[in-house]
Parts: structure tokens; sequence; C-alpha cells
């Protein structure tokens, strides 16, 4: 089945553009990491790109074939639950700030893996 322009809607396409984003940030930070990253900061910023590469992967895929409400409400709550453990992740190794918001991220990205299941699951 193909996907048209009016299938995806501009939600698609936003998150489709956001997943592509942070797959492309997410080579630039584990170059950092391998390369001039401080040796105890390397392991904590190779995991943040991980996420940031396979979550950015997921929303470039999935976001064109979402077009129910559950489905992409999912898909926007993996965006936000990546950007914050891994950006907290990254500011916690980069600038020292706390990484409270890291948890709250996985728990977010785990809620939208299963709401996605859920979603799958209906159709």
């Amino acid at each position: 089945m193909a996907v048209t322009e009016t299938d995806m809607g501009s939600g698609g396409r936003g998150l489709a553009a956001a997943g592509a984003v942070m797959a492309g940030a997410s080579v630039a930070l584990a170059a950092y990491a391998s390369h001039a990253g401080a040796p105890e900061a390397r392991q904590a910023l190779q995991s943040a790109a991980l996420f940031l590469f396979g979550h950015g992967i997921a929303l470039a895929a999935l976001a064109p074939r979402t077009p129910r409400r559950l489905g992409r409400t999912a898909l926007v709550a993996l965006l936000l639950g990546t950007l914050l453990f891994s950006g907290s992740v990254v500011a916690g190794r980069l600038l020292g700030w706390p990484t409270a918001a890291a948890p709250l991220g996985g728990l977010l990205m785990i809620a939208a893996w299963l709401a996605w299941a859920v979603d799958v699951g209906r159709r």
C-alpha cells in the first residue's frame, strides 16, 4: 500500500522529519563521543546516540503510515521521551546539568511503544 502526501498529513511529515533530524544528530553525537568526548563520558554519550538513532529511524519510518490518533499520539510521546532521555544524558555529560529528566524520558518511551502496540493491534 503506497502512502500519499494526503494520507500522511502535515503531522506525519513533521514527525518523520523530526525522526530524520534525530538520526542525523545521533551520527554527530556518536562521532563526538568516539573522537572528542572525555573517556568517562563516552559510554553515556554513545547510549544517548543509540537511543536518538533508533527512535529517529522509527519515527521516520512509522509516522507516514500512522493515520490514527492513538498511533500519532504514541509517536509524539516517543519523540518527547527520546529528546528528554538523550537530551538529559548529553546535557549531564557535557554541561554538568542534572539528569533528572532521563527517567521521565525513559518512561515516556516505554509508554509510547505500548500505546503503539495497542494501536497496531486495533487495526
